[in-house]
């Protein structure tokens, strides 16, 4: 038998695996969990999925090095490896689906978008190994394995319940709008006095706006000032509600829960938020957009502390920077808005 019918014969299995896993991943993908009428055993479910994980790992190194060299598995050992990842690959899936919502909808999001990437990973891993020459090892090949390697090893770090879960996302979070405060603060202390090369010629020449588009003018700053305090808001408010978080924060009930989620759902906002609020800060300023994303990032900001206030993270301790953060948004938006106003 020929090399090329070789490849042909061993590519018919490995094009229904890859058929089969694209099914898979896009099923946990989209997908909901199996309620547990029972009491969960969340210990169990960990040690299973990690078995789990390791299984799909090792088989998909087994697959790699088997269309590593020549000479290539032939149709029959082609179809024994498909059957194998495929079953490893099935059995993570089922092992995912055990975990209910009623864990908290956040670890719930974590696992599984951990688990569709392992899921990607060896997608992208027999998608290389079809589209490449199946003589020798390329580079795309071990970066694909790597690839899953990666994936599989990222489950040793998930967060183990909703608890720890919220907390990674409000640490994702904190880091974000940190990034907006000290790109809005380089930029000021790296730019120019406005105007400063120039003489009063606004009115003059075919295009008055000169270099009002790349400075800040007076009035620009000091309308930056209150907004950099609501975007700090932010920030604080992220700190402290994780601190709150790590003290309080239950699971071992489903109200609180539902909180923790709520939590952190309402914070995956903040980011976007301070980031629409930071761009219009740029020059040329325009001080409606400004205002309105100022409105918006405040509102918000009001909403979450809140929720922060009614939630049971939220104790005698908690409810001062609370009451705090909430009269600093109010005075920073209405600073705000007193100084795009003024003449």
């Amino acid at each position: 038998m020929s090399a090329d019918n070789c490849v042909g014969d061993v590519s018919v299995p490995l094009r229904n695996l890859l058929n089969s896993i694209q099914c898979i991943r896009d099923r946990v993908r989209d997908g909901e969990s199996n309620e547990s009428d029972g009491a969960f055993n969340i210990s169990n479910f960990w040690d299973t999925l990690n078995q789990a994980v390791k299984a799909v790992s090792q088989e998909a190194t087994k697959l790699s090095l088997a269309f590593s060299k020549p000479p290539l598995p032939s149709q029959q050992d082609g179809e024994k490896l498909a059957d194998s990842i495929l079953k490893s690959v099935l059995t993570l899936s089922t092992v995912y689906y055990w975990l209910p919502k009623s864990q908290g909808v956040s670890l719930r999001r974590q696992v599984r978008d951990a688990t569709v990437e392992v899921l990607e990973g060896v997608s992208q891993l027999v998608e290389v190994i079809l589209s490449s020459p199946l003589q020798s090892l390329s580079q795309e090949q071990l970066t694909s394995t790597g690839g899953v390697w990666s994936a599989c090893d990222q489950f040793a770090q998930l967060p183990q319940d909703n608890k720890a879960a919220v907390l990674v996302v409000l640490s994702a979070q904190t880091g974000v709008v940190k990034d907006a405060i000290e790109e809005i603060e380089q930029a000021l202390a790296e730019a120019d006095d406005p105007y400063s090369d120039i003489l009063d010629d606004d009115q003059g020449g075919e295009e008055p706006r000169g270099n009002q588009d790349t400075y800040w003018s007076e009035k620009d700053r000091s309308v930056i000032g209150p907004c950099q305090g609501l975007m700090k808001a932010s920030a604080a408010c992220l700190r402290k509600l994780t601190s709150a978080v790590k003290a309080n924060g239950d699971v071992s009930t489903s109200q609180n829960l539902a909180q923790l989620d709520d939590l952190a759902d309402i914070t995956l906002e903040i980011s976007p938020c301070v980031d629409d609020l930071a761009l219009c800060l740029y020059p040329p300023m325009d001080y409606s957009g400004v205002e309105s994303n100022a409105s918006k990032l405040a509102t918000l900001l009001k909403k979450v502390l809140a929720i922060i206030r009614s939630s049971h993270v939220c104790g005698e301790s908690q409810l001062t920077w609370v009451q705090f953060l909430d009269g600093a948004v109010d005075h920073n938006l209405q600073k705000a808005k007193d100084l795009i106003h003024s003449s």
